[in-house]
């Protein structure tokens, strides 16, 4: 009888040290769960955010259980969502900016659940990670197509709020306009909103009110991009395809591809191998790729596909100097790039040529 419980106990326990060799750590699904600024049909940031975690479940399957809650504001609504969302899950996507702190905050408390922010940039506990992508990388080709597009030398600028994942884009769109046209202006308008149609479309009015013909945005909604079509102007889509809203209007968009990235991250968790980092990929990494490109000529066309081949290879970088801070003096000497933490990571500034006022 002792022989026989032995021989029980040493098989369980080498299927034990197999089953975690193999890294089959979970035996349970992995409860995964998104927090979204906005809704899931904004066919903008929270959408492809949302597509992002159909591209989990697509991947995983059954191994997945996902809980999404959409809507929910940057203030002491999303500390409290969060919280309960801890209570039941492995592994949190908390996806935007304003949720840094309450993520923080939350985190602490739950030391075995896995946290990650997304274009955040602190990580003072070793259970939360931080990923973005480089859509100054995206704003640097749509800045030549809005460069080479534009008659009457105005790009209009619609900008949620001034942080620096914000102020690198206006500044990458403005110095790659300006490299093939040195006429360009750059006219911005502030919302201090992620998701308001209404606001939204008063600043796009507002833009080519004052001349502009080309219209780029960092917010979330179809909006701008339907007023572009009704106006007659053009203008880009942001973070998901939007060409569906401006059939004439639409350029391009740059799309954001968090799939792989949702499906790489629960799988760790699954395999026991997940650890906290920093993950800030582009076009290199297919984390930023864009929609078709439409309403232009060939030659522009063949010029921003060659942009993103040069992104794709490393042959080129959107902040390489020379270029100066707004107030004249030196950021960049000739044919320097700058280091990712802190120069792109806190961007704080305008650069040289910017007319507006920085936005205190």
């Amino acid at each position: 009888m002792f022989n026989g419980r032995l021989t029980s106990i040493v098989k369980i326990s080498l299927l034990s040290a197999i089953m975690a060799f193999t890294g089959n750590v979970f035996a349970d699904p992995v409860k995964a769960a998104l927090i979204y600024i906005g809704p899931t049909g904004d066919h903008g940031w929270t959408y492809a955010h949302d597509q992002g975690a159909n591209h989990l479940k697509d991947i995983m399957g059954d191994n997945v259980e996902i809980t999404r809650i959409e809507s929910v504001a940057e203030n002491s609504d999303s500390a409290r969502v969060i919280t309960s969302l801890a209570r039941k899950n492995d592994i949190i996507f908390t996806t935007s900016f304003g949720y840094m702190e309450p993520t923080i905050k939350v985190a602490a408390n739950y030391p075995d659940v896995k946290f990650e922010h997304a274009t955040g940039y602190k990580r003072p506990t070793d259970n939360i990670s931080t990923y973005s992508a480089r859509f100054y990388e995206g704003r640097h080709v749509i800045g030549k197509i809005a460069g080479r597009m534009t008659k009457s030398n105005v790009i209009g600028y619609i900008a949620s709020f001034p942080i620096p994942e914000v102020i690198r884009g206006i500044n990458s769109a403005f110095l790659a306009a300006r490299s093939v046209n040195p006429d360009v202006q750059i006219k911005i308008v502030w919302v201090y909103t992620w998701f308001d149609p209404g606001k939204e479309a008063d600043a796009a009015n507002a833009l080519i009110a004052q001349g502009a013909d080309i219209i780029m945005q960092h917010t979330d909604s179809t909006a701008a991009m339907t007023v572009a079509e009704e106006k007659g102007v053009h203008a880009f889509g942001q973070a998901s395809d939007m060409s569906a809203w401006g059939p004439n209007a639409h350029l391009t968009s740059i799309i954001n591809n968090w799939g792989p990235y949702y499906a790489d991250r629960v799988k760790a968790i699954r395999d026991g191998t997940w650890t906290s980092a920093d993950t800030f990929d582009g076009v290199e990494q297919g984390m930023v790729t864009f929609a078709p490109m439409q309403n232009m000529p060939d030659d522009v066309k063949l010029e921003a596909e060659m942009t993103i081949l040069d992104l794709e290879f490393g042959d080129v970088h959107p902040f390489t100097g020379p270029i100066n801070r707004q107030d004249g003096s030196v950021w960049l000497a000739e044919g320097e790039t700058p280091p990712m933490f802190p120069d792109i990571i806190t961007m704080d500034f305008y650069v040289e040529g910017i007319d507006s006022k920085y936005p205190n």
